[in-house]
This record gives structure tokens, C-alpha cells and sequence, in this order.
């Protein structure tokens, strides 16, 4: 049997696990928002119409932040309609998603849910029908505290204290040709630049994303993000990444493999960073915000856009996430982790519905999607400091990203408690046999061994008749001796093992 190898040692950091890295994403598409974290009526809704079984798993889930409103809806939306009361709110025409807008969900309403759930807000501006006046016209209604047409607006509309709303997209995909206003790479980048200077003069606390490339695989892929940062660098914060991976080709090596590529394009949007820094003579290293992320069956879309009319809030793009899909989210988070020094904040896409870890029925009951559970337990696990690892493992060949290894792993070190977290996934069809050697961190005793296997079950799923068949099972707890310990990795698993300081 094929078996790995990994060395630890707290000397060889990456840095902080922000936690803005577990943020996740709220858009006006499909049940996202109307019959996901907003449905007036249901049972479990509060006097505001928020269904109170979501925002509990909301809280369980982990979440840090996450972004609003969109997404490709914001590229057409006016964010004046979704303020004030709400029977005066217009109802619109949203081109993005080929959807009527009622408006009876907004600002006011996010900004509320937002609070009860516990996330810090990131607001989206619209840059592709709108433009600078707009963009600060939601900034002023949002962060300034009083005194002007748009602050007393606000407070008028029963929210006294300004919302201090802090991280600002500066639109969404700008590159894609789908988006409502698209526009060229000069185009964009200088737009985004002159929004970014006049809205730090309104808030110079906010941080500012300006819109990468949709994908790595967008023909200007790099080009764009050289362009965008050569108008932007010394304005925002953040640049924008989004990637979905679709397992719909039944190629489960390659799925699998899907980090490598998440892995390769956080390498290659830093290289062009740093080559417009090293160009313009910028001291100051711009972060990754990586906003949209998930497994996403991606070929059944246009399908649901083309059977049907102008309707609200549609059922659209509701996957059934296997056993197989959690594995990969699971590696995925531990790409983004293993790039924390350079990966300032992700959002996985979306929260509620839309392939979301939570699902809801109208009415009815909300349950956990199979790609919770690693969220929820990455998100709960991984603080304190990112430590580099050294895996020595088998490797295996796929038809999208050739020879890639089997073990995949990322370690955080808690200094407060002494705790150190390994997430480990295993890519192989057979079970590994991985031998850790913790000498680094002496004296340390295992504290729990939690896995998520897809090998005897790869399409399993969470529904609602069945809402726990795929959870996370608890393993063996490993015991180190003399600062090694062996464990034996699931067929095609995602694995969370935690160890602690011995007790005195």
C-alpha cells in the first residue's frame, strides 16, 4: 500500500488565518434571498421575515463576512429601490438572471440580517450601469453618520447609527461579456480608479476590491489583472479571483484535483501584482480578495435560464452536493489557507440555495448540505498561524492538470491554547497510511481525528428526507510518540485531525 509522509515545525510560518478567509456570499439570484434567508410567513420567521433556522446555521457554519448584492445582479442594480418602505419599492426587471426584482428585501433588511447573524457586511457597488455619483451615494447612506440629504435619509429609514460598512467591491466581473455594462480592461480600471479616490475622500477607513478576472481560463486572464492594477494599484486594497469548478463530466480524478488550479491562479494573479508594485514602485503588497468560490454544476444554468419567463425568485442552480463535492470544498479551503500571507479574504458562493451549503423548502425546513460540514469545521478549527508543510507524497495523473499529488495538507498553529490543526485530504481511491512527524512541537497528545470519506459512497447526498448522510465521522484519535504518530487516511477524504499540549 502507497503511503505519505508530513513534517511540521512552528518555525516555518505563513502567517495568520484572517477570518475574513470563511466568508460567504448573499445575492439577489434564484432563493438566495427570498425563501432562503428572507421568507415572511414561514414558521420559523421572525416580525422582519428572517427565517430564524437559517441564521442559525449561518452561525454554525462559521461564517466572517459576506458580500451583497451580488454578483452579476449588482451590475444593473439600483440600490435606491431596496430602501424606505417597502410597499413603495419599484419593482424591476433584473437582467442578470432573467428575474423580477420585488426590492422587498435591501440594504436596510441585509444590513439587519447581517447583524443578527453575526458577519461583517461586504458591499458591492454597481459600476457597470452606474458609476462614480452612485457608488458614493450608497457609501454617504451607509457610513455617514448625519447631517446630509442621504445619512438623514438612512435615519429616517429607522437606522440611527451609520451601518460603518469597512470592505467595498468596486463591481463584479467587469472582464465577463455577460455582465449588464461590461467593459474593457482601460475602460474599467480607470472607472474603478476615480470611484476608489472620491470614495476614500467620503470613508479613508474603508478597503476597496477592485474586479479581477471571472476566471483563469477568461482569454485576457492576467492582461486584465495587469491593466485594472496599473490605474487602481495605489487606490484599493484587494484584488478580486472567482472560480467554480464543475464535476458534471463524471472526470472524478480531475474534480479532485480542482486546487491545484486554485492554487496556480492565486500564484499567478500575485506575480502580476507584484510585477505592476515592482513597475510602479509600490512598497505595499496588494491582497487577494478571492469572492466567489465553489463546486458548482455549472453546464445546468443555462437550462434553467432558458425554460422559463420573468418570474420571482425562481428556483436556479439548486445542485445536490455529493460526498465527492465536500471533499473538494475541503481542499479548496485548504488552498486558500496554505495562501493566507497573500489571500486576504474569500467568500465561498452562495449561502442559502443557490449552490450553497444551506438549503431551505418554502415553508418548510433548512438542512445542511454535504459541503457544511468542512466549512463549518475548517472555519471553527483553523485559527492562530498557517504553518508550511511538508508532504512527501504519491502521486496520480489527470486528464485536466496532469501528474498531481494524492495527499494534500495545510496545519495552523493556535499559540494561546497550544493547539495545532491538520487538514488532510486524501485524493486516492484507496485508503493512506500518512505518517506525521510533530517533532517540532514536542510533548503533544491527540485531541480528535473528525473525516469525511466519499470513497464507498461518492454520490451521496444531504436532502431533506435525509438530511445526515453525509457528515463527518469520528476517526480514531491518533497518538503521537516520541513526536510521530501514523494515521490512515479515508479513500477519498477530507480530514481534520487536532492535537494539544500533553497535561502537565
Amino acid at each position: 500500500m502507497r503511503s505519505a509522509q508530513l513534517t511540521i515545525d512552528p518555525a516555518f510560518s505563513i502567517g495568520p488565518a484572517d477570518r475574513r478567509l470563511f466568508g460567504s456570499f448573499v445575492e439577489h439570484m434564484g432563493r438566495c434571498v427570498y425563501g432562503g434567508i428572507y421568507e415572511p410567513g414561514h414558521p420559523n420567521a421572525d416580525s422582519r421575515g428572517l427565517r430564524r433556522d437559517v441564521l442559525e446555521l449561518t452561525r454554525e457554519l462559521g461564517v466572517s463576512v459576506v458580500r451583497y448584492p451580488g454578483g452579476n445582479f449588482v451590475s444593473g442594480y439600483r440600490w435606491e429601490d431596496g430602501v424606505g418602505p417597502v410597499g413603495d419599492r419599484p419593482r424591476r426587471l433584473d437582467l442578470a438572471w432573467k428575474t423580477i426584482e420585488t426590492n422587498a428585501f435591501g440594504l436596510d433588511e441585509f444590513m439587519t440580517w447581517a447583524a443578527e447573524a453575526g458577519v461583517e457586511p461586504m458591499m458591492a457597488v454597481n459600476l457597470g450601469t452606474r458609476g462614480v455619483q452612485e457608488a458614493l451615494d450608497l457609501l454617504e447612506y451607509a457610513n455617514h453618520p448625519g447631517g446630509t440629504a442621504l445619512s438623514d435619509l438612512r435615519r429616517k429609514h429607522g437606522a440611527e447609527d451609520p451601518y460603518g460598512v469597512r470592505l467595498w467591491c468596486l463591481g463584479n466581473e467587469m472582464d465577463g461579456p455577460w455582465q449588464v455594462g461590461h467593459k474593457t480592461a482601460d475602460e474599467y480600471g480607470r472607472l474603478a480608479a476615480e470611484a476608489a479616490r472620491a470614495m476614500k475622500m467620503i470613508d479613508p477607513s474603508i478597503s476597496l476590491v477592485a474586479c479581477g478576472s471571472s476566471n483563469r481560463r477568461m482569454p485576457t486572464f492576467a492582461a486584465w489583472e495587469a491593466t485594472v492594477l496599473e490605474h487602481t494599484y495605489e487606490h484599493v486594497d484587494y484584488i478580486s479571483a472567482h472560480t467554480y469548478y464543475d464535476p458534471s463530466d463524471g472526470d472524478q480524478a480531475s474534480i479532485l484535483a480542482s486546487a491545484v488550479d486554485m492554487d496556480n491562479f492565486i500564484t499567478e494573479v500575485v506575480a502580476t501584482a507584484d510585477h505592476v508594485a515592482a513597475r510602479q514602485r509600490h512598497k505595499r503588497k496588494l491582497k487577494i480578495s478571492f469572492d466567489e468560490w465553489n463546486v458548482w454544476y455549472e453546464s445546468r444554468l443555462q437550462a434553467d435560464l432558458d425554460r422559463r419567463g420573468w418570474v420571482e425568485a425562481p428556483a436556479l442552480i439548486e445542485d445536490d452536493f455529493t460526498a465527492v463535492d465536500a471533499v473538494v470544498v475541503g481542499d479548496l479551503l485548504i488552498t486558500l489557507l496554505r495562501h493566507a500571507d497573500r489571500v486576504g479574504v474569500a467568500a465561498q458562493a452562495q449561502l442559502a440555495n443557490v449552490i450553497a451549503p444551506i438549503r431551505t423548502r418554502n415553508g418548510g425546513p433548512a438542512w445542511r448540505q454535504s459541503i457544511f460540514h468542512p466549512f463549518a469545521l475548517t472555519a471553527r478549527y483553523a485559527r492562530g498561524t498557517v504553518l508550511r508543510t511538508e508532504p512527501v507524497s504519491p502521486r496520480y495523473e489527470t486528464k485536466k492538470y496532469g501528474d498531481v499529488p494524492v495527499l494534500d495538507t495545510v496545519a495552523v498553529h493556535d499559540e494561546e491554547t497550544g493547539e495545532l490543526t491538520v487538514f488532510a485530504v486524501n485524493r486516492d481511491q484507496t485508503d493512506l497510511p500518512l505518517d506525521i512527524d510533530l517533532r517540532g512541537l514536542p510533548s503533544m497528545s491527540g485531541l480528535s481525528f473528525q473525516s469525511i470519506a466519499a470513497g464507498s459512497d461518492p454520490s451521496a447526498t444531504n436532502t431533506e428526507a435525509e438530511p445526515d448522510r453525509v457528515t463527518p465521522r469520528e476517526m480514531p484519535t491518533p497518538t503521537p510518540d516520541g513526536g510521530r504518530c501514523t494515521v490512515r487516511l479515508p479513500a477519498v477524504s477530507w480530514n481534520v485531525l487536532r492535537f494539544g499540549p500533553t497535561s502537565a
